[in-house]
């Protein structure tokens, strides 16, 4: 029961960090339109760097359970 608990903690992670990378691009976009490159260009870093670290954190917990 436990290792089930923590397959769905590990999948809530990898997804909490595609939708941050995804918001992170969507403002990075938003901004680089309205001509703020280098605003656009931290949000997208931010996103990616947070969404990444969420992502990994999510995949490696997965892989320790033995789930993958």
């Amino acid at each position: 029961m436990k290792s089930r608990r923590l397959w769905w903690l590990a999948k809530g992670l990898e997804g909490l960090g595609m939708v941050v990378v995804l918001v992170g691009v969507s403002l990075s976009i938003k901004l680089g339109m309205d001509e703020q490159g280098l605003a656009s260009m931290q949000y997208e870093s931010i996103g990616l760097l947070a969404g990444g670290a969420l992502f990994v954190a999510g995949w490696l917990l997965e892989r320790r359970i033995g789930a993958r």
